[in-house]
């Protein structure tokens, strides 16, 4: 930082505290001066951030009016994964949503792009209007990496046999991922993990979620292994509960870390934006397999 002339500037610190613990991951970013604008930091900086601490908090700045602007950020923070509806995805409640993404439940820990033919490395989230803290709607993360570390050799023991097998269909893709719980970093090789967590056994108000099956483990050891994860990704030590602030920008490490959403009160109002960055080069998924369908049937060659 003091090689950049970066202290006068900005703050860094740990990430807000939780229940009295702070998560052993992430840093809070604050502007030094009123009016310091997000853009004002060196992009190269800030990926380096995320890089090592998986998850950086902008909170304060001054960032984007609009869509537009945001895109036109993150074009320069590196290559933007597009989608059919363009590069930002409007987070907001949907009246009649036909999947829990745009309804107000909870959202399973999942990484993005599991299902796509690229999976990004970088997620900027915006908020473009926070609800009151009673109402809910806190975006979770959980750190694998370091959940890991922390594991007992037992439970990495069964972790490491496990392969996942999930299946999702929503409109713009249908498709099957088959991961191991354990896997390596795609660039720098570290050991991290990919699970996508299942809903609350029995809640059939949950929209459209995905099916999975487990495989390289006996059939006793399935409610092991899915206890054993859900306990550990759920750490205070690996797992933080953002509580969002109008005007925050989140950067993430997708590789890295999986994400969900705590439900939040109906017709409240909670509006983030998402933009989805690659890699360099891109990473091809290697959890998929074939051409991804799209939900119709009709193949899809592009994300």
């Amino acid at each position: 930082m003091r090689d950049l002339n970066l202290q006068s500037l900005v703050t860094v610190s740990p990430l807000p505290a939780q229940s009295g613990q702070t998560p052993e991951f992430g840093v809070m970013l604050k502007p030094m001066q009123d009016r310091r604008h997000v853009g004002e930091l060196p992009v190269s900086w800030l990926r380096a951030l995320v890089h090592s601490h998986q998850l950086v908090l902008l909170r304060g700045f001054d960032s984007f009016d609009g869509p537009e602007s945001l895109t036109r950020y993150c074009a320069h923070f590196g290559q933007i994964m597009m989608w059919p509806f363009g590069a930002v995805l409007e987070l907001e409640e949907h009246a009649d949503a036909n999947d829990h993404i745009f309804a107000n439940s909870y959202v399973p820990l999942h990484w993005d792009g599991m299902y796509l033919e690229t999976v990004p490395e970088f997620q900027i989230f915006q908020c473009v209007n926070a609800i009151e803290a009673h109402q809910g709607g806190r975006t979770t993360f959980s750190n694998t990496a370091h959940a890991l570390r922390i594991a007992p050799p037992q439970m990495r023991d069964l972790w490491s046999k496990a392969t996942g097998s999930y299946q999702r269909t929503v409109e713009l893709y249908s498709n099957t991922a088959r991961a191991p719980i354990i896997g390596a970093h795609p660039h720098r090789q570290f050991p991290v993990m990919r699970y996508c967590q299942q809903p609350v056994e029995g809640d059939s108000s949950f929209i459209n979620p995905s099916t999975y099956t487990f495989s390289g483990i006996g059939a006793g050891e399935q409610a092991t292994l899915l206890d054993s994860l859900n306990t550990a990704l759920h750490d205070p030590r690996v797992h933080y509960a953002h509580q969002w602030h109008t005007g925050d920008i989140l950067l993430t490490d997708n590789f890295t870390l999986l994400h969900g959403r705590e439900s939040f009160t109906q017709r409240s109002g909670r509006h983030l934006r998402r933009v989805h960055i690659h890699s360099e080069p891109p990473l091809r998924n290697p959890h998929v397999s074939g051409v991804m369908q799209r939900a119709g049937g009709e193949p899809s060659l592009s994300t």
